[in-house]
């Protein structure tokens, strides 16, 4: 296995609609990109990872809610081609997100969620979702579309967000350049 690097945004890789997958794709070396994703989504402390995190425009997405005394690692769960096919109600929701790190804002999010997917082999399976799994599946399915958490957010807080990053990210490069 091995740790994959993690798009930060404002990438525009993040903006992409990711294709689904075709069966012949569904294959050893899909299944240790999946298994990369999970470590990367471990070693960052997150609880879910799309594809386009890692710069792949696919329908692809691995999850882990962490056990009630907050370990991970027991319950991974892989959703290709996954769709939200049922939803009920709403509920407010704290999120951060791997790819818009040292960022948390509250938005609303569907209650419970009835999400169709493929696993790691190719079977499909339909997985019925409340409280946490539930904005996790709908936060990482956001992914897929190219949406981020923060689009629920008013334009002028998404807008000094972007520049923030962009500054950080202009400090890092000016940073690198001057340890050569």
């Amino acid at each position: 296995m091995a740790k994959l690097e993690v798009v930060v945004f404002p990438d525009d890789r993040l903006r992409r609609h990711c294709r689904p997958l075709k069966a012949e794709e569904i294959d050893d070396k899909l299944r240790t990109l999946c298994a990369d994703m999970l470590e990367t989504m471990y070693a960052d402390e997150g609880i879910g990872l799309a594809a386009p995190q890692v710069g792949l425009s696919i329908r692809l997405v691995v999850i882990d809610i962490p056990d009630e005394d907050g370990s991970q690692g027991k319950n991974p769960l892989v959703l290709i081609n996954p769709e939200i096919v049922r939803h009920e109600g709403t509920v407010p929701s704290t999120e951060g997100c791997l790819s818009v790190p040292d960022y948390t804002a509250e938005i609303e999010r569907f209650e419970t969620v009835t999400v169709k997917a493929l696993d790691q082999y190719g079977r499909e399976f339909t997985l019925d979702a409340d409280g946490l799994l539930a904005i996790c599946l709908q936060h990482e399915l956001d992914h897929l579309d190219g949406k981020l958490f923060i689009d629920k957010l008013s334009m002028l807080k998404r807008n000094m967000l972007k520049k923030r990053y962009l500054k950080l990210k202009k400090e890092a490069q000016h940073a690198a350049a001057e340890a050569e």
